[in-house]
């Protein structure tokens, strides 16, 4: 019975992954905004963790001891979840790029640097602990310095998520904090199953869920539930049509076809007068819908008409 449970959600956790991987190269591609790069190779990296350094362990768990000695598998376990760990460090470079990008600061290129500097070390040492000191266990390191690690980076990016400094054009307030908030949940519930497991197979299944769904909420909620930043018409009298689109970060292909949409072109007329398909069309559409916050061709044009010189 425990066997199907498990094969049940490591197909479940293989769905989260796909889907968190497919919303973010959506989000990238739909907003052309360097807000997702940072989150989409944080879903690669967390995900490639997940299976590599998670589920690896479990497969080795097992299938290695009927063929090989109980020393050797320890020692397999340790090495195997040792090579995991930079996926991980790479994710939480990832999430605090993220998080520095959506609360509208910038990281120099320093922080790189010195970030991966500091993991590498501490790896080392955990690698050297674990082959010099018999009396130290190294799976207890390594999930001493997930579980602390993770807490800190993920509240950093939290607290930076929640006092970010200013607005950008894709996130409103009321979407930061409801990201920062559930960022610490996730962590503090990730954080508590790990401290309770100790070989337990129902704490581990659910640490394995707890993992993989919490590292899904980010372009789950970026895609179905985020709140967009307002749209404020009065200054718009004040903007040329270039302004306009500077403002709104629309670029020259997406300006173009604004300018046939207030023309009253149809979808089928634009992509036969820019030369290109009519998806390629209606994606760009989409893309100036979600940048101006309007959900039709009207309230676009009405937007427009308030500028001056279009």
């Amino acid at each position: 019975m425990l066997l199907y449970l498990v094969y049940l959600i490591f197909i479940l956790t293989v769905a989260m992954a796909a889907g968190g991987v497919v919303l973010s190269a959506k989000l990238q591609k739909m907003y052309s905004h360097e807000l997702f790069s940072p989150l989409l190779y944080f879903q690669v990296f967390i995900y490639t963790f997940g299976f590599y350094g998670i589920w690896g362990q479990v497969l080795l768990r097992s299938f290695l001891p009927a063929y090989i000695s109980a020393d050797i598998v320890v020692r397999f376990y340790d090495i195997a979840l040792l090579l995991g760990l930079p996926f991980v460090i790479f994710a939480w470079m990832m999430l605090l790029q993220f998080s520095s990008l959506i609360s509208g600061s910038r990281r120099n290129n320093w922080f790189v640097f010195w970030f991966l500097l500091i993991n590498l070390i501490i790896i080392i040492i955990i690698g050297y602990l674990a082959g010099e000191a018999a009396s130290v266990k190294p799976l207890y390191l390594i999930k001493q310095y997930f579980i602390i690690a993770n807490f800190v980076y993920s509240s950093v990016a939290s607290f930076q998520i929640y006092y970010g400094i200013r607005e950008n054009s894709i996130t409103g307030i009321k979407s930061r904090r409801t990201i920062s908030f559930s960022i610490i949940l996730i962590i503090i519930v990730q954080s508590a199953l790990l401290i309770l497991f100790s070989n337990q197979a129902l704490i581990a299944i659910l640490f394995i869920l707890a993992f993989f769904a919490g590292n899904t909420f980010l372009p789950i909620y970026l895609t179905y539930g985020m709140e967009p930043v307002p749209v404020v018409t009065a200054p718009l009298q004040e903007l040329s049509f270039e302004e306009f689109c500077l403002k709104y970060e629309v670029s020259p292909r997406e300006s173009d076809i604004v300018r046939e949409i207030c023309n009253g072109l149809s979808n089928k007329e634009i992509s036969e007068r820019l030369f290109i398909s009519l998806q390629t069309v209606k994606d760009h559409t989409h893309r100036i819908y979600v940048k101006t916050n309007v959900k039709s061709r009207v309230q676009l044009i009405n937007l427009v008409k308030h500028i001056k010189e279009f």
